[in-house]
């Protein structure tokens, strides 16, 4: 598949994935209606239960730095690649830490490796990042130097 297809696809899922991101985000800072960040700390607790509980304020800011950035990469379509790879990796170790915990049933049915997937996907399906020019001199992007006398 090639064409507007493949570019209405790709645009598709930037935009879920990343408005799954920043959805989980705003309903940890309250703007979804009863959720807080308090509680996120505790389900991230229960979600990593194989961590010393501890961990769970840390990992609860990483997750919320995360999300966050990848989100608004994803709607800005930055280094789009990197930026979907770095979802479906987070997204798996978000789904293996539930399955631990909670067993298989939590990331199945909250489509976790689902979103992944299309992650990976959408790594593979989007358009590659432009050239890098020599910074030095402009035109001189993949040139090698003339050799010496």
């Amino acid at each position: 598949m090639s064409g507007p297809a493949l570019r209405w696809a790709v645009l598709y899922a930037r935009l879920a994935l990343a408005a799954a991101f920043l959805s989980a985000v705003g309903s940890r800072l309250g703007l979804w209606g009863n959720n807080d960040f308090d509680a996120f700390v505790r389900y991230t607790a229960e979600v990593n239960a194989f961590l010393p509980a501890a961990l769970a304020p840390y990992l609860a800011r990483a997750a919320t730095v995360a999300e966050t950035t990848l989100g608004l990469a994803l709607l800005a379509g930055v280094r789009l690649r990197w930026v979907a790879l770095a979802s479906a990796g987070l997204l798996a170790v978000f789904g293996t830490a539930m399955g631990v915990s909670f067993g298989p049933k939590s990331p199945l049915d909250y489509s976790v490796f689902s979103a992944s997937a299309a992650a990976v996907l959408l790594a593979l399906a989007a358009p590659p990042a432009p050239a890098r020019r020599d910074a030095r001199r402009p035109g001189t992007a993949g040139v090698e130097p003339a050799a010496g006398p």
